[in-house]
């Protein structure tokens, strides 16, 4: 997903960190902004839910 993500917001991206964690924690979060939460969700997003998430951000 990460490459997807920079292929598409090439030009807009400064950078992207991928910070480890425990207990099946996955979270998107975009300029402070949490845009998806595994732990809320129960479940992994979907590409395309987190590039919607972004773009609404906009």
């Amino acid at each position: 997903m990460t490459e997807k993500l920079l292929k598409e917001y090439k030009k807009d991206v400064q950078s992207m960190t991928l910070v480890p964690s425990g207990g099946g924690v996955f979270e998107v979060v975009v300029d402070g902004k949490l845009v998806f939460s595994k732990k809320e969700q129960k479940r992994f997003p979907e590409y395309g839910e987190v590039k919607g998430a972004i773009d609404k951000l906009g």
